[in-house]
Order: C-alpha cells, then sequence, then structure tokens
C-alpha cells in the first residue's frame, strides 16, 4: 500500500427530511447564493423546502445551471456574487449543478477570468464555503472537491479542483421523480467510479479492494430495482449512499488509479454534448479490452469476485467479465457503441489529436497515450 493522507471535512445530512436542516447548517449572518439547475426542482417539492429552509436569511437565486456545465453561464453566476457580495454557496441539484457552484465559489476570490482558473490551478486561492443539496445520486460532487466544466465556445472539457462542501444534504426521496435516462446514468457514473480506483492492479490493499467490491456488489443488486418503476426508498437510499462513498476518497486510500475512461469520456461531453455517466458506458469496455494486458489480473478478480465468474482458462473470464460490464449497461437501457449514438470516425480522429497535442499519458502505468485512445475508441465503434 502507497503513503497517502487522507481527509474528508464535508458533513453528510442524510434522510427523510433533512433539507430544513440548511436553516440551522448555514450560519445566521451569511449572504447565501443559492444555484439551480433548469427548474426541476420546482416540480418535485424540493425548492419548495429549500425556500422554508431559507426563510429569514438572506439570499439570491441563480438559475441555469446546465447539465455539463458551461464556464459562459457560470461567469454570470460569478459576476452577480461577486457584485452582491454574497459570502456563502448553496447548490441546489446534481453534480453538474454542485460541480459549477464549486467554480463559482473559487472564481469568485480572484481578478482572473474563471476559465483561466480551470487551466491554471496556481490560480487557486480558496473558495467561499460551499454546501449542496443533492438530488441526483451520481458524481459524488457532494463529497468531494472535485468538478468538470466546459466551454462551449471551445468545446472542451476539463476537471478543476477546489474545496469540499461543508455540509450536504442527501434525501433519497428527491431522487423517486428522476427520469430513467438520468438513473441509469447515475448508476454508471458511481459504477465506473469505482472501477477507475479499483481495476490497476492486484495486492496493493486487500480493505480497497474489499470496499469497491462491496460497492460495485450493491450497484449491481440495487440497480434493477431503482431502476424499475416503483423504486424503494431504501433501495433509493442504498443507491444514493453507493454514489457518494464511490468518490469520496474512501476506497482510494494507498492504491494506484486510472481515470482514462473519465478522460476520454469528457472529450465526447465536449463534443456532443452527450451525459457523461453515458459516455462511460461507452469507453469502459474498449478501455478494459485494449488495456487487458496491464489490467488482466485484477479483471479476473472482478470477474470472480463480482460476477461470480468461474472458469479455468484467463483469457474466458477476461472476456466474460467486460462483456458482463457491458451487459450491465445496456440492462439500464444505455447504447454503448458510438455508432449507436451517432458517434462516427471523424469524432475519434478529432479525439485523437487533441490528445496528441496536449502529449497525454492516462492509466495507472500512463501507457493510455493518443495512440490507445485510437484502439479503445475504435473497438467502441
Amino acid at each position: 500500500m502507497n503513503n497517502f493522507i487522507f481527509q474528508n471535512p464535508t458533513k453528510l445530512v442524510f434522510g427523510k427530511g433533512t433539507i430544513e436542516h440548511i436553516s440551522t447548517e448555514i450560519p445566521a449572518n451569511k449572504k447565501v447564493f443559492v444555484t439551480f439547475g433548469g427548474g426541476s426542482v420546482k416540480t418535485n417539492g424540493v425548492y419548495q423546502q429549500v425556500k422554508r429552509a431559507l426563510t429569514g436569511k438572506d439570499h439570491i437565486e441563480f438559475w441555469g445551471i446546465e447539465p455539463n456545465p458551461t464556464v459562459e453561464t457560470l461567469r454570470k453566476a460569478i459576476a452577480i456574487v461577486k457584485e452582491e457580495n454574497c459570502d456563502f454557496i448553496l447548490a441546489v441539484g446534481g453534480g453538474s449543478v454542485i460541480d459549477g457552484s464549486k467554480l463559482i465559489a473559487a472564481a469568485a476570490l480572484i481578478e482572473e477570468d474563471a476559465w483561466e482558473l480551470v487551466k491554471r490551478p496556481s490560480l487557486y486561492r480558496g473558495s467561499l464555503p460551499l454546501a449542496s443539496v443533492l438530488t441526483i445520486p451520481a458524481t459524488g460532487s457532494e463529497m468531494n472537491p472535485g468538478a468538470v466544466i466546459t466551454n462551449s465556445a471551445l468545446k472542451e472539457k476539463f476537471s478543476f479542483y477546489s474545496t469540499f462542501p461543508v455540509f450536504s444534504i442527501l434525501d433519497p426521496q428527491v431522487a423517486f421523480s428522476l427520469p430513467k435516462y438520468q438513473i441509469a446514468c447515475g448508476l454508471t457514473d458511481t459504477f465506473v467510479h469505482v472501477l477507475e480506483q479499483y481495476l490497476t492492479t492486484t495486492n496493493q490493499s486487500p480493505l480497497m479492494d474489499r470496499w469497491a467490491e462491496g460497492i460495485l456488489q450493491t450497484i449491481v443488486e440495487v440497480a434493477p430495482k431503482v431502476y424499475g418503476e416503483k423504486p424503494a426508498y431504501d433501495d433509493m437510499a442504498t443507491f444514493m449512499l453507493s454514489a457518494t462513498m464511490a468518490l469520496n476518497g474512501f476506497i482510494s486510500m494507498g492504491v494506484t488509479q486510472d481515470w482514462s475512461t473519465h478522460m476520454i469520456g469528457h472529450e465526447l461531453s465536449a463534443l456532443h454534448n452527450l451525459t457523461h455517466g453515458h459516455t462511460l458506458a461507452i469507453v469502459l469496455k474498449g478501455t478494459m479490452w485494449i488495456m487487458k494486458e496491464e489490467k488482466g489480473d485484477k479483471i479476473i478478480q472482478m470477474g470472480k469476485r463480482v460476477w461470480n465468474i468461474e472458469d479455468s482458462d484467463r483469457e474466458k473470464i477476461i472476456e466474460k467479465t467486460i462483456d458482463k460490464c457491458d451487459e450491465f449497461f445496456r440492462s439500464l437501457g444505455l447504447k454503448t457503441r458510438l455508432s449507436e449514438n451517432g458517434i462516427g470516425k471523424e469524432t475519434i480522429d478529432e479525439i485523437v489529436k487533441r490528445f496528441e497535442k496536449r502529449n497525454v499519458h492516462f492509466g495507472e502505468n500512463k501507457t493510455i497515450d493518443s495512440s490507445a485512445t485510437r484502439k479503445i475508441l475504435e473497438y467502441v465503434l
């Protein structure tokens, strides 16, 4: 196991009716900038609960943070925060709203443009305090410092790291109104988050492996229940907490990580505005297959422990394990080929060109370069 330092300061407030805790968790003297997405919170009761909890607190609302949040929209929010001297950010929404709010909270403290901050981490000077009310289980942004921001003018998408939310409210009841496609993408995002930290090499940490495998098994078990017509509260609660635990640092302590599937997926989102979780369902099979020599031992471990695959032939276990992952995504109604999603060879060429220009080297061994990326994408074409 590698050396590590672990700290996660986010306070989770989990369960039914917990949105009301906003009133006591945010200090009374704060001027709150409340961020929202497209307006679904007004139809599922979340907005009304948030407004009640903010009674008596000075606050300003900002609407319109998109899925795959754009810096163009966030610049408008940053200007208001500065002009109105807001000193607390409350994100109400899914991972995109929380991600965008992290950039707002950080960019409010600098003079430079927000996109410059995304591209140049050295500009980071801290953040305004940030909290979240999670409405879509998926990204884990409610308990980590990461965000992903899109520049729609440049058709680029990059990761950005700032601050942990001070607190996050997770009420599983709010997820019952989600469309099935969002549930499917959230389950996929959670599943692949775990794999990016798990699917590297064996014998690094038995504890991290078992934790990761536990989340994977739980997602596989609960997926058909929450994707079904009438999910139970406890199943939705299990899904929501699994999504948080998949990317809050708990399963990455002391082990190597990959993240190449995410980096390639970000390019698909940037170029085609495809939902993040869906891009992962497309790319993962290619990553596993092209990198099967490096990842073979761990793929076999996953196959045996998560999918209960037994076979004396090493290659067959690897193949069956990869197929099982793909079948899982397809069981959620996701199309896992580029061509099925209207994406062709020209997109592969563009992504490879970008990666060549950036001289990227992804993966736990830094072996996934532009050439390997072409092979990965052509495999799933």
